[in-house]
């Protein structure tokens, strides 16, 4: 299956996807899923009532409606109502249907869950083992990545104390502290990985999260120091931190005689950890 006309099995039956490489999303053809969960012999119809209904609702879900051209059952490629996954989970919540409560119920318990850990923190860590846990992955693994993620919250941190913007410039930031230890943007890497929707640090090796971390915590370090006051500073800070962690990187390489930023992900890690 190509990425333009890759289709998924939910509840055994077809619903076609596409996979925006831009964006780094998957959208899934609305009908194809409305025809699965509200059981009806006429999926167009119910789709544009729901429409309707979704309007009536105030959500504003219906104006992020993407238009993309699938392959159709004769073949051809047509123009197809699409939502990303969030979209379309929030359009799942006004189907009135046996078979869209399970995902009702799951994003009731997920609302809960963030809910409880706004108030204790510590529940997101103790949740986050446990799912790693399940997943596979080594003790020693997820150790180093809850460091990970408790590095990276000290430097979102310092970047909003610097009026950095959540979203975008944080993810160009990102982007900028891989490159300069790494000499890899995020898309080279997760390409490099194998990887698409993935979590680029829950595929990386013990070394490589070490190495990432190196790179936040310096830059974190750094801009406390210099104090930019402006993207483009901010932006030399984080290429300045992660300078730091490709040096480190260049010079066990140099020691070891072999590459750290590796292809493996996170189905070679675990099953590295099982065959131990």
């Amino acid at each position: 299956m190509t990425k333009d006309n890759a289709v998924v099995l939910f509840h055994q039956k077809t619903v076609r996807r596409h996979w925006d490489e831009e964006k780094e999303l998957w959208y899934f053809s609305v009908i194809d899923v409305v025809s699965i969960l509200a059981e009806t012999s006429n999926s167009k119809r119910y789709w544009s009532d729901l429409k309707i209904k979704l309007k009536q609702e105030g959500s504003e879900v219906y104006d992020k409606i993407v238009r993309l051209k699938l392959t159709a059952p004769d073949g051809k490629k047509r123009q197809t109502d699409c939502f990303s996954t969030e979209d379309l989970l929030r359009a799942i919540q006004s189907i009135p249907s046996p078979k869209a409560e399970p995902f009702k119920l799951w994003l009731a318990k997920v609302g809960y869950e963030r809910i409880e850990e706004t108030e204790d923190p510590e529940l997101a860590f103790d949740r986050a083992m446990q799912t790693y846990l399940k997943k596979g992955y080594s003790k020693e693994w997820i150790n180093q990545r809850l460091k990970s993620i408790e590095v990276r919250k000290d430097l979102t941190d310092e970047w909003r104390n610097r009026g950095v913007e959540q979203g975008l410039e944080y993810a160009i930031l990102t982007d900028e502290i891989t490159r300069a230890w790494a000499d890899k943007s995020i898309k080279e890497y997760k390409r490099f990985k194998g990887l698409k929707k993935q979590n680029l640090r829950d595929n990386m090796t013990n070394l490589e999260l070490v190495l990432n971390m190196l790179a936040e915590a310096s830059t974190t370090e750094i801009s406390k120091k210099k104090k930019p006051d402006s993207f483009d500073e901010n932006k030399a800070v984080a290429r300045q931190g992660g300078h730091v962690a490709g040096t480190a990187r260049k010079e066990i390489e140099a020691q070891t005689g072999e590459s750290i930023v590796s292809s493996n992900n996170a189905a070679a890690l675990r099953l590295e950890n099982k065959n131990k």
